[in-house]
């Protein structure tokens, strides 16, 4: 008897299957549209949930704030910042955004915890609070979001109001 009695080869199927299309009614067709209420979509976003509670500990909350909001408020941005280099979230965009709402400061300035007892109450409920999360995450100037992280922090506090968009006149690089 012969050492190789019956030697398999590759052969192709009998027929060859119909190409894949994007058909499906929530189908993108083109680059991703942006405007109110779209968001920055990126990969993996729900990391950053998991990032900001083992970051929980660490952060300094005034009286009436809800530590909860301030999370939901600060994934945002975090979330909008992952985005603008394409990828998902890491443990710098949540430290970045807690940092310039002063959130690791145990004496931020007055002003600043009174616009952020603001703008972050009941960002937690995305349900009903949805506009508000937004309005944080758009609030912030990308060149603060595009910023290393070390740069943020010799900046705050001095200059919080700018690093947030707060004051709405923000330099632009």
């Amino acid at each position: 008897m012969p050492a190789i009695v019956d030697t398999r080869t590759y052969a192709s199927p009998g027929h060859v299957p119909v190409g894949w299309v994007a058909d499906r009614p929530g189908e993108l067709h083109g680059p991703q549209p942006h405007g109110d209420r779209l968001g920055t979509p990126g990969p993996d976003q729900g990391f950053a949930l998991r990032i900001a509670r083992r970051l929980e500990s660490e952060l300094i909350v005034a009286a009436g704030e809800s530590v909860d909001d301030v999370i939901g408020g600060c994934v945002n941005i975090a979330l909008r910042r992952a985005s603008l280099y394409s990828r998902a979230p890491v443990v710098h965009d949540l430290r970045m955004a807690f940092t310039i709402w002063g959130l690791f400061d145990p004496a931020p300035p007055d002003e600043l915890v009174a616009a952020r007892r603001r703008l972050f109450e009941g960002v937690a409920n995305t349900a009903h609070h949805y506009a508000e999360g937004r309005h944080l995450a758009d609030l912030v100037p990308e060149w603060v979001l595009r910023s290393p992280p070390g740069e943020i922090v010799s900046q705050y506090p001095a200059r919080w109001a700018a690093l947030t968009g707060v004051d709405g006149s923000a330099p632009q690089r």
